[in-house]
């Protein structure tokens, strides 16, 4: 958990410690040059100053051995730092299969979280100890930026378009959420946090809030909205089915072929004139739905599919 006073955050996520080496080390070789070049610029400033003894024969119009050295060294170091750097980032933007999703709504000046669970939160998030965490983000208005110090994860939130990001916490605690990009007169006083448990709690503390799953929430929003009366089949000539959506390319008026994901889904509800797909007239109405809604509608959609779009259910050991 963090204190009130630290030099440097907690480490708490499975990439902390990884990133906090690359940093020192970058900072490390900085350091390490700028006193070399100053120690070499005070000794020759002192050697050759004006009245000194020092010989000033033969002055030298060049090395190719040094400038090949001193050329050769910051570029080993910068490939080694790029190549570390890379495989670090690569780790950071490739959630694990077995992720848990989560997804967060930021508007100002409050975050609405939310579990596949259907448990929604507000300036707190609720996650197990040593389990992939992905969580994915939106704004309902202006540009945010979701950052966990403790976890090193700082991801922007766009208004329109879906972000996300993943970590995996390492101990149990309580840690700081905040929101790292300007938004407005209460800015500073859009903090949260992230509340890690042991796995049999927060399985306890699930069957204890006693809230509806997420896809059973987004049935409802189905049903309410009469979805299946153009979508419900594989032969209606008004909408295209909806079974195994994120599972097929489709193609669209215009000859576009895309694989539908959740951005799609969402501009298809919000503006289906936007994108139609091949082979059906543009006739739907824009439906008016909140962002956690459209979260709730799509964790329905999936279980329509014969495979999940992506792991949203708990480990066995925490759906017990």
């Amino acid at each position: 958990m963090e204190h009130e006073f630290q030099l440097f955050p907690e480490q708490a996520s499975s990439y902390a410690a990884k990133l906090d080496w690359l940093y020192y080390s970058l900072v490390g070789v900085a350091v390490f040059f700028t006193f070399l070049i100053c120690v070499l610029i005070l000794t020759f400033a002192i050697k050759y100053r004006r009245g000194s003894r020092a010989s000033r024969g033969n002055p030298s119009n060049g090395n190719l051995k040094l400038e090949f050295t001193w050329a050769l060294i910051p570029f080993v170091i910068m490939m080694i730092s790029f190549g570390w750097g890379t495989r670090l980032f690569m780790e950071i933007n490739r959630p694990p299969a077995d992720a848990i999703d989560m997804y967060v709504v930021a508007k100002q000046w409050m975050w609405k979280c939310q579990n596949q669970n259907g448990k929604g939160e507000i300036n707190e998030l609720h996650v197990p100890v040593e389990t992939p965490i992905r969580v994915t983000l939106i704004s309902e208005d202006v540009i945010h930026s979701f950052f966990v110090p403790a976890f090193r994860v700082k991801q922007d939130v766009l208004p329109g378009r879906y972000t996300s990001i993943w970590f995996r916490p390492t101990k149990p605690g309580t840690y700081h959420l905040f929101c790292a990009e300007y938004c407005g007169t209460s800015h500073a006083a859009m903090r949260g946090k992230i509340v890690v448990m042991e796995r049999h709690e927060y399985a306890a503390w699930l069957e204890r809030e006693g809230t509806t799953p997420a896809s059973v929430q987004g049935r409802l929003l189905f049903e309410r909205f009469k979805c299946g009366d153009c979508h419900g089949g594989d032969t209606s000539d008004d909408g295209p089915m909806l079974s195994g959506l994120f599972h097929r390319t489709e193609t669209m008026r215009d000859g576009e072929r895309l694989e539908p994901d959740l951005g799609y889904v969402r501009q298809s509800i919000l503006e289906p004139q936007a994108r139609v797909v091949a082979g059906y007239q543009p006739v739907m109405p824009a439906f008016q739905l909140s962002e956690e809604q459209i979260f709730q509608l799509v964790a329905y959609l999936e279980t329509l599919s014969a495979q999940p779009l992506k792991s949203n259910t708990l480990p066995e050991e925490l759906s017990r």
